[in-house]
């Protein structure tokens, strides 16, 4: 039976120490990366249409996260009545892609480098942003692997479609990554969750993305499925990558983001979408976008953000475990 972490050591409270990722070991030299999860950061911002700030994202999260590191032999779950996260599953926090101020294209090429390092490595990357531009850089990351491993499926867990093809010249704005990734022979079909209101995406983009094979689902459309049948709708033996916007939440829960949109889901309704994801198929690759800092006095949406990764690797981990 694993220890508790007080018993031994120093306390190490979320307040004390380096705030990496869960306070997880930093491993600056990419080309040492020994681990199950490599925690990479994204802190780019140019893409956005309207409110900045989620270049701060990572530091944002990375510090919350510090919340959910106090020591514990793994994490146990009264409703699972499980334990995540142990020690047997090692991740480390690689830091930040090198970021070029008013440089889109070198920054996103930056970021594509340490996904591919991770990937090299045989680790699972999570990339935390930054905006949502951040994912055409992580997708194109995968051409290589995928070569050898087979096509990816996206979910995406989102208010906005992000499928604008072209807007005065944009194609790598936060509006255009899920178009930019569907062009991608090796991705072969998209689930978008949470799409609702008036989108960043005209109706055409609408229906281009249907006809290039994406699954688009409102809030009100996932509650009344149900999160098994959502599930049904994922070809079962897909390789998923997850891209989560945190303005998918709610704004009541997750008002730090630059363009927030009410109706949005709660915390279990996306905890129980990725628990699912976790248990049906192997999950190849994560992003979390869009965290402001700015805009939350609260920090609740960095600490909703870093517990719901900290969630999502534990169901990943606990169902390789068990496999």
């Amino acid at each position: 039976m694993s220890e508790n972490g007080y018993e031994t050591g120093r306390l190490n409270l979320p307040f004390v120490g380096i705030s990496t990722f869960a306070k997880k070991p930093y491993v600056g030299d990419w080309d040492a990366i020994d681990a199950d999860v490599a925690i990479l950061g994204a802190p780019f911002d140019f893409g956005t249409q309207w409110r900045p700030g989620a270049r701060f994202g990572p530091r944002a999260v990375r510090e919350a996260s510090t919340l959910f590191s106090f020591g514990h032999a793994g994490a146990y779950d009264h409703e699972d009545d499980a334990t995540y996260l142990g020690g047997d599953v090692r991740i480390v926090d690689i830091g930040d892609a090198d970021i070029i101020h008013t440089k889109t294209t070198e920054s996103h090429a930056n970021i594509e480098y340490g996904v591919r390092k991770i990937l090299s490595a045989g680790a699972l990357p999570v990339t935390i942003g930054g905006d949502h531009s951040i994912n055409i850089p992580c997708i194109n990351a995968f051409a290589e692997t995928c070569e050898r491993d087979g096509p990816i499926h996206l979910v995406q867990i989102d208010a906005h479609l992000d499928f604008v093809d072209e807007r005065h010249g944009v194609t790598e704005g936060h509006g255009n990554p899920m178009r930019r990734a569907i062009e991608k022979p090796y991705v072969s079909g998209m689930t978008q969750l949470g799409i609702r209101n008036v989108s960043s995406t005209a109706k055409e983009g609408y229906d281009d993305a249907r006809a290039r094979g994406s699954d688009i689902l409102s809030v009100r459309q996932v509650r009344k499925l149900g999160t098994e049948a959502v599930l049904n709708r994922i070809p079962r033996d897909a390789r998923v990558y997850v891209t989560l916007d945190i303005d998918a939440f709610c704004p009541s829960i997750a008002s730090g983001t630059g363009t927030p949109s009410h109706g949005g889901f709660l915390y279990y309704d996306v905890l129980e979408i990725l628990q699912g994801l976790a248990e049906r198929h192997d999950i190849v690759g994560i992003d979390l976008v869009e965290v402001a800092p700015a805009y939350d006095p609260t920090e609740s949406t960095q600490i909703l953000a870093a517990q719901v990764l900290l969630n999502f690797l534990g169901f990943i981990f606990h169902n390789r475990a068990a496999l």
